[in-house]
């Protein structure tokens, strides 16, 4: 496909993420063929609505399913599964990587290519130039369907040939969000018990997520080397803190107890040695089962 060509794409799933790639993909020219299990959503889009699967597959070349996750994808594709052949099928939702090998497996068997995605931000960056998405697998799918892929994002990356890496990769990253976000919380919860909003930790939250991002590469460099004797903050100072963290809860009536399983690899991550260690050292405890 030409960077100039406006080819036809099927779009399955018409959720928040669904229907901002499909209005990603129509506003770039591309006859956009729809299918959602809620007919209404397809209205407001300029796209074309299909009635059944069938008819959205056979729409066009490319099928992207946004819907909830790897199973959601293989229910709603099952009806048309005789007419995937020929076809590439890319799916950006969540779900685990046996879930996308899975999906993958099952297409190939009926004749499609397969690429597994991932949209890493909010559906309301979809189509801007710094918006993040990322593929595994058929690396020939990926290369043909490029300029198309590109609509949805301006930093399109392929991970590999494995159909499984997307959802890997959305693993391993994503599980920075929720401890993030509750660490935040937490913060915000603290200061509201003294009156103060939350709105006035912003900017000290932002910098410091800077400094967090700034150490990335030095931690990561650590874990791949596995030399955990180039201390910045030590496995032992965070250990020390557990009891400070809980008396600032008492002292503010937050609840804490979301650190009690941080608490118990560090706790262990001591028994083992790592006291005088970096802090990187708590992925060895994470590698094993705390049983």
């Amino acid at each position: 496909m030409t960077d100039g060509a406006r080819g036809p794409v099927t779009v399955l799933g018409l959720g928040s993420m669904g229907g901002a790639v499909a209005a990603a993909f129509v506003g770039a020219g591309h006859p956009t063929t729809v299918w959602n299990r809620t007919p209404g959503k397809a209205a407001p889009l300029g796209a074309r609505h299909a009635t059944t699967i069938r008819d959205a597959v056979t729409a066009s070349p490319l099928v992207v399913s946004v819907l909830t996750g790897f199973e959601a994808t293989l229910d709603a594709l099952a009806p048309a599964d005789d007419a995937l052949a020929g076809r590439a099928l890319i799916t950006l939702n969540s779900g685990t990587p046996a879930g996308a090998r899975r999906v993958a497996a099952w297409a190939e068997a009926r004749g499609a290519r397969f690429l597994g995605g991932a949209v890493k931000n909010v559906p309301a960056a979809v189509g801007a130039a710094d918006t993040l998405l990322y593929y595994g697998g058929d690396r020939a799918v990926y290369d043909e369907y490029l300029p198309t892929l590109r609509v949805l994002g301006g930093e399109t990356v392929h991970l590999g040939e494995e159909p499984d890496l997307a959802a890997l990769y959305e693993s391993a990253v994503g599980a920075t969000l929720l401890p993030a976000l509750l660490g935040f919380f937490e913060g915000a919860a603290v200061l509201a018990a003294r009156g103060i909003e939350a709105r006035a930790m912003v900017p000290y939250s932002a910098k410091w997520l800077r400094m967090i991002e700034s150490l990335l590469p030095l931690l990561a460099e650590e874990i791949d080397t596995g030399d955990y004797t180039k201390l910045g903050s030590s496995v032992g100072l965070f250990h020390d803190a557990i009891g400070d963290d809980l008396a600032v809860g008492a002292e503010s009536g937050v609840d804490m107890s979301w650190h009690a399983p941080m608490a118990e690899l560090l706790r262990r991550a001591v028994a083992r040695g790592h006291r005088e260690h970096s802090v990187t050292a708590l992925i060895e405890v994470l590698k094993t089962s705390a049983a």
